[in-house]
């Protein structure tokens, strides 16, 4: 059996790939060996994956944001081995998993537009370029916290429509002291930004809304695509802030003379056409 795994910050979504084709979804919380020691992780995997699925896996492929380094590889090696006796476990990068879904085995730019954004030239077996993302402060452009960041700046500065503030003040009841607190005090200022993606998709059809996911659209694609061979390949996306607004990015795309590719919520089920047996 492969077991793949695309961990978020909250959960991961795994594809079991049994040896007669058929495959099960399950999903767990999410599994940061950053932060996590060798028996969370091993807990997490006895109590909601063996249940499932068993101990008789071969491979495991885990995917995820950081997920690169000796140390973190090394971690969750170790811990699958313990779980699943004899299995080897590769561990990748987000960015590799977006190009793998979205490309497969042959070349191809990647992008992910979702809380954070992302992009690579592919070459059909790994990365060969990548434009640094930058995070939420001096990247991320397009991304969820990117969009909650444009959206929250202009609310605290008066510059938001009177019914898109109306409603806006109504549903959060937030004020500049707090805003402030949570974006340069607490943990995970990106998260809270990117938890505005909801409203923004309720005034997907405001001009106001569609003038910043144009700009935001455009930013990114001058910013990172423009590096790759755009005009060589297609842009392809995956990710819920690029599924959800594909016809807006669609036409950014076009716009600047690009072509655009395959567009994917997540990886997760490309990444199993990828590693078929």
């Amino acid at each position: 059996m492969r077991l793949i795994a695309d961990s978020g910050s909250t959960k991961v979504s795994w594809r079991a790939m049994m040896d007669d084709g058929t495959v099960k979804a399950i999903e767990t919380v999410g599994i940061n060996p950053v932060f996590m020691d060798d028996a969370t992780i091993e807990k997490i995997l006895k109590e909601k994956l063996v249940p499932e699925i068993g101990t008789d896996v071969d491979e495991v492929f885990f995917y995820g944001a950081g997920m690169v380094g000796g140390d973190i590889s090394a971690t969750l090696d170790r811990c699958f081995g313990k779980v699943f006796p004899g299995s080897k476990c590769e561990t990748a990068s987000d960015v590799l998993a977006a190009a793998r879904a979205l490309c497969g085995h042959k070349p191809g730019i990647a992008c992910i537009l979702g809380t954070g954004s992302n992009s690579c030239f592919y070459d059909g077996e790994g990365i060969a370029m990548n434009v640094k993302a930058g995070g939420f402060i001096l990247g991320d452009e397009a991304s969820g916290a990117y969009l909650g960041k444009q959206l929250v700046s202009d609310f605290i500065k008066g510059l938001l429509p009177e019914p898109v503030e109306r409603e806006f003040v109504k549903r959060y009841g937030l004020d500049y002291k707090t805003i402030v607190q949570k974006v340069y005090r607490e943990e995970m200022p990106s998260r809270f930004l990117a938890s505005f993606s909801l409203f923004i998709a309720d005034f997907r059809n405001h001009p106001y809304m569609v003038n910043m996911l144009k700009s935001s659209f455009d930013a990114f694609l001058r910013r990172n695509v423009a590096q790759y061979e755009w005009r060589k390949y297609p842009v392809n996306f995956v990710g819920s802030i690029a599924y959800c607004y594909k016809d807006i990015l669609e036409k950014c795309v076009g716009a600047l003379g690009m072509r655009m590719g395959t567009v994917l919520k997540q990886p997760i089920d490309g990444l199993v056409e990828y590693h078929k047996y």
